[in-house]
């Protein structure tokens, strides 16, 4: 293949079989001095003192002489004239072009603000005579967040009286935050609890263990127990120290429980794969409504495929219509909210008795009559304790 590059005329193929060492025999000293200045500043592989064109010929004087060098360029400085100006300095004469500052935008008044535009003349009529009040509250309904300030946008969201002195020129400051009153740590006993859901006491329907830290052999021995409790319906335990491996075991109990409706494990230490697994063994009784399990100290971001998993077990269970979990692909989190508005629409119409013959099939017998069942006894148990 040719080469068409060229320098001065000549074609470059024509030097490839030249020897660079043979053509810098034949250039005498005052050529190899001239070359050697023509170099590259910014070629690394050189040192500094042989990137510059500027070589020193004076023979060196000594060692360096900080304070002498420093008093040789100020008298240096000083022996130097200045340089004459072009145009002689006068006072009052004006050297070059002057500087004339731009004029400043003339601000225009409040009343000349604003987009102009048609309206019916019922709409103008309205406006025209709205006041103030009735203004914030319609910015706040249309979203203009930017034309009131906070005080302004939630009183008109809460239907809340106006804070006196806030107007359209209120300045937005911050609210004094309301001290939240105190609240007493749970007094639950785990061990009475427990014993309550093996003996399947009437009156615990409800479970809260919230805040508790319990030990291995508690869940253990709480989740064992659940697999033959008829009774208990909600089950709380929010940062109780649950771990993936006592929640295998409620997984196996939720299998074989057919009452629990609630389930609430946030705030504790369970992997996205146990989550996958609890959601999972749900499908087998399809009688909890509610699970949540967000904030886990081990599992913040579920992951693409824990994601995916959860969101084909949620669209197989007909019965869930609460999830508290954070996803963070819009893919999950679409299909998962479809799935639940169903689920919803669902447990209405069957409640409202139009659901058709096979969505009520089988459920009033599986569910229903046992519900009833534990209304009497518990009606029961409370006139036995009031007589």
């Amino acid at each position: 293949m040719t080469s068409h590059r060229k320098l001065r005329g000549k074609d470059m193929s024509d030097f490839d079989e030249l020897d660079v060492d043979d053509l810098l025999t034949q250039l005498s000293a005052e050529e190899l001095e001239i070359l050697s200045k023509e170099v590259d500043p910014d070629d690394r592989f050189m040192p500094p003192d042989q990137r510059t064109n500027y070589h020193c010929d004076r023979d060196a004087t000594g060692p360096l002489n900080r304070k002498q060098l420093i008093e040789h360029i100020n008298k240096i400085a000083i022996e130097t004239p200045d340089k004459q100006d072009p145009v002689p300095f006068v006072a009052g004469v004006v050297r070059g072009k002057k500087w004339i500052a731009p004029e400043e935008p003339v601000l225009s008044t409040r009343e000349d603000e604003g987009v102009s535009f048609n309206l019916d003349a019922e709409y103008e009529q309205a406006l025209g005579t709205a006041t103030e009040e009735e203004l914030v509250d319609l910015a706040a309904i249309l979203g203009f967040h930017s034309m009131m300030n906070q005080d302004q946008y939630h009183a008109s969201l809460l239907n809340k009286e106006k804070v006196g002195g806030l107007g359209w020129d209120g300045v937005t400051k911050a609210s004094k935050p309301k001290p939240l009153p105190f609240e007493a740590p749970n007094s639950t006993d785990p061990e009475q609890s427990i014993l309550k859901v093996f003996d399947d006491d009437l009156k615990t329907v409800e479970l809260c263990l919230n805040n508790i830290t319990l030990t291995d052999d508690q869940f253990n021995r709480l989740f064992k127990a659940l697999e033959i409790n008829t009774r208990l319906e909600v089950l709380l335990l929010s940062n109780t120290g649950l771990t993936d491996r006592t929640a295998e075991v409620l997984a196996e109990a939720l299998e074989k429980n057919s009452t629990l409706r609630v389930l609430n494990i946030e705030t504790n230490q369970v992997s996205s794969n146990c989550i996958v697994r609890l959601i999972k063994s749900m499908l087998v009784q399809k009688t909890v409504e509610e699970f949540r399990a967000s904030n886990q100290l081990t599992a913040h971001v579920l992951g693409n495929k824990a994601e995916m998993d959860i969101t084909q077990y949620i669209e197989q269970n007909p019965t869930l219509m609460r999830v508290g979990l954070f996803f963070e692909f819009n893919d999950a989190r679409s299909r998962v909210a479809t799935q639940l508005q169903k689920n919803i629409d669902r447990n209405r119409l069957r409640r409202i008795g139009r659901a058709p013959r096979n969505l009520t099939a089988g459920y009033i017998l599986k569910k229903d009559i046992p519900k009833r069942e534990r209304d009497d006894e518990r009606e029961s148990v409370e006139k036995e304790d009031a007589a």
